[in-house]
């Protein structure tokens, strides 16, 4: 007789410090203990290119991040009983999103929206992150909007 894994539900969820992140962080824990799945929590940050220039410090500032992104995670999901897992990147967010949730093969996206109300001239001009991973993403995408 073999036995066969129970494939486990995996969500991915951007984080880049915001209240409407961490409320992203919160619902995707929340649904992930509903399906019993996992979280994998990601936090990307991009360096421009400089005439290629070696910028100075990049390893601390990874060190860094990934320290934030325990700090936030360690608050918003306190005791949870779900499985999170931590990854920081260095590319744009919604690439290193959209590259994690093809890599993990995600069920599902999440990211947090400030809720303007609508896209702000420097959005329409750069694209946000929410729209560039809800035109791209392979799997469906939750957008959170941060707590009034």
């Amino acid at each position: 007789m073999t036995t066969t894994e129970e494939r486990v539900y995996t969500i991915v969820v951007g984080i880049d410090g915001s209240p409407a992140s961490k409320e992203a962080l919160r619902w995707a824990l929340w649904h992930a203990g509903l399906t019993r799945g996992s979280v994998t929590a990601l936090m990307a940050w991009d360096t421009p290119l400089i005439y290629n220039w070696e910028v100075p410090g990049l390893e601390d500032f990874a060190a860094t991040t990934a320290r934030y992104l325990d700090e936030v995670i360690n608050k918003v999901g306190g005791q949870t009983s779900v499985s999170v897992s931590k990854e920081v990147a260095q590319a744009h967010p919604a690439r290193a999103l959209l590259d994690a949730a093809r890599d993990k093969g995600a069920d599902l996206l999440v990211v947090g929206n400030r809720g303007r109300g609508g896209l702000t001239e420097a959005e329409l001009l750069r694209g946000s992150v929410a729209s560039g991973v809800l035109h791209h993403a392979r799997c469906p995408v939750a957008v959170v909007r941060e707590a009034r």
